[in-house]
């Protein structure tokens, strides 16, 4: 890999991790990306996409900031992909996701927390083939089963979610907590081989020791380790 390369540019995108109360307590909508989609194929997502440039544009024609374009661009896309609408005072920011990593395309995500409209979903079946409400738990018990493929920035955020009873606790949280703000460096650069193809064996996060640049305290940690299943996420303060 050519470190010295300069890295692809980014692009915005935004995520909404829809939640609703369920029997047993929290639940979060989860998407089923199709086997053959250029991006994230066969691993369960949450509603979201990139930002189009109409969603730069306001209403009347002036120019969005970056976060409200992302904003809007979410809401668009959770409409699109499950048919619900939600309006921009329903979203509390909870973490903000950059690769600093050199890949092909490189995406800038906002993740947003939002209570369902409702219980009904209307799938749109030319992005996903199936939908899931399902506890935060749930979905890290199949993923480490090898019974649901994610990807880190979801893993991640159902890691954080699974600790929240209700709607309205993840909700406060969210509001009264900084967003989390994740640029992405390689645990071990070099690719391994995992039973699901080729990937990193660890991702890395300011605070942690051997983040690049680093001053913090030896053993200090901010760090999902992929090196086997369950994955394992440590974060010192």
């Amino acid at each position: 890999m050519e470190t010295d390369a300069p890295l692809a540019p980014l692009e915005d995108a935004c995520t909404i991790v829809l939640l609703r109360d369920g029997p047993a307590g929290l639940e979060a909508l989860m998407l089923e990306r199709p086997n053959h989609s250029r991006t994230f194929g066969g691993a369960w997502v949450f509603p979201g996409g990139k930002v189009d440039p109409a969603d730069r544009v306001d209403s009347a024609g002036g120019r969005l900031d970056v976060f409200a374009a992302a904003q809007v661009a979410g809401l668009r896309e959770l409409a699109e992909e499950t048919g619900q609408h939600l309006s921009l005072n329903d979203l509390v920011w909870l973490s903000q996701w950059t690769p600093m990593q050199h890949l092909p395309r490189r995406f800038r995500t906002w993740f947003m927390l939002a209570a369902a409209a409702s219980d009904r979903v209307i799938l749109n079946r030319e992005e996903h083939d199936r939908y899931s409400w399902m506890s935060p738990a749930e979905a890290l018990r199949e993923h480490s089963a090898q019974e649901m493929t994610l990807v880190p920035p979801t893993w991640v955020t159902l890691h954080h979610l699974a600790r929240m009873e209700s709607v309205a606790q993840a909700l406060e949280q969210g509001r009264s907590t900084a967003p989390f703000i994740y640029e992405t460096q390689l645990l071990i650069p070099e690719p391994w081989i995992r039973p699901t193809g080729h990937g990193p064996a660890g991702l890395l996060w300011a605070g942690d020791e051997a983040y690049p640049g680093a001053r913090d305290p030896a053993g200090a940690r901010h760090r999902l380790t992929m090196t086997g299943l369950p994955w394992v996420f440590e974060r010192t303060v």
